[in-house]
């Protein structure tokens, strides 16, 4: 899922790639910012830690050779990371099936995952600012509901109803995309 952040997050974000593309050694910016997110994402799909920390390590090491042609779009750079994590999942899977003259049923899960969360990234944008706010601090943030009423100055109660109803929001738009 592609992270949302904030306007102001988003301009330092945009900076800290530029620095980077400028200077690679900037890069390290990046990937102090990224790499829980990154090895969550990783883990969660391999559940194998050793696999994991490879894929994590392949992720930034290409993203970091190619940083030179990333192209801010005005979304997270954890976005592309997300993605290069999900190539590179995918090709240790079909490298896997290939060994084990296997039908690769796992890269096709993979890839139906990558397609569910970027329809539900683009979802997610969709909402109005405060609902994505508490959606994307919830759940990619994986704050609790009291940091969030916090950092927004809302109550607690305010914060469980705006997630409530972007929840409700969200479903009933993943159940009209898949009609």
């Amino acid at each position: 899922m592609k992270p949302e952040l904030q306007p102001d997050e988003l301009d330092d974000e945009r900076l800290l790639v530029e620095a980077a593309q400028r200077d690679p050694g900037r890069f390290a910016d990046l990937y102090e910012r990224n790499f829980d997110r990154v090895y969550a994402y990783v883990a969660r799909r391999l559940r194998d830690r050793s696999q994991a920390e490879d894929v994590v390590s392949e992720v930034f090491h290409h993203a970091l050779a190619n940083l030179g042609k990333f192209e801010w779009r005005g979304v997270p750079f954890c976005a592309w990371l997300y993605r290069i994590a999900a190539n590179a999942i995918a090709d240790r899977f079909e490298k896997r099936g290939k060994e084990l003259g296997a039908p690769d049923e796992t890269e096709a899960a993979v890839n139906d995952d990558v397609e569910r969360r970027a329809l539900l990234s683009q979802l997610v944008n969709g909402l109005p600012p405060e609902q994505r706010r508490v959606i994307v601090q919830r759940f990619v943030e994986q704050r609790t509901i009291k940091e969030i009423a916090r950092a927004m100055q809302r109550s607690e109660g305010a914060v469980k109803q705006l997630q409530f109803r972007a929840l409700q929001a969200l479903r009933a738009r993943m159940e009209d995309a898949h009609a």
